[in-house]
């Protein structure tokens, strides 16, 4: 983990997201507060603010997952590091929906770090997308 007292890098930004690429979503979250306050912008049904790690494993992960054939798979297409903040740019690579149509979503990520630690997020995303994956698996 980085120290608080070196500046945030675009190396541990990768290291973080590292379990998402992977398809390893608790190997990502080990570097989430438990006390996150991660917010989901947009007018979907995962749009909303998310008050810790919990609350936002219980609310979109669980819901995005139920949707698709296989855990999601993310794939970095960029980091830009300003401070203690990293905007990261993701894809969602390759995940199916149980409904059979690839789910294509890209991502932007504003996370801010505190000694390594994810501590706030805003979260954009294909708004529509999300809307069709919850409707079909959640009727």
């Amino acid at each position: 983990m980085a120290d608080r007292h070196q500046p945030l890098t675009s190396e541990h930004v990768k290291h973080v997201f590292k379990g998402l690429e992977e398809g390893k979503g608790a190997d990502f979250l080990q570097y989430v507060s438990e006390t996150v306050d991660w917010t989901v912008k947009g007018t979907h049904p995962l749009a909303g603010r998310y008050t810790n790690r919990q609350a936002f494993q219980d609310g979109p992960l669980k819901r995005i997952a139920a949707g698709l054939k296989d855990p999601i798979v993310m794939k970095l297409t960029g980091i830009l590091i300003s401070g203690d903040w990293a905007i990261v740019e993701m894809f969602a690579n390759g995940a199916v929906a149980k409904a059979g149509w690839t789910f294509d979503n890209n991502y932007c990520w504003l996370c801010c770090f505190e000694q390594g630690i994810i501590v706030k997020v805003r979260a954009y995303l294909d708004s529509a997308m999300v809307a069709r994956l919850i409707e079909e698996s959640e009727g």
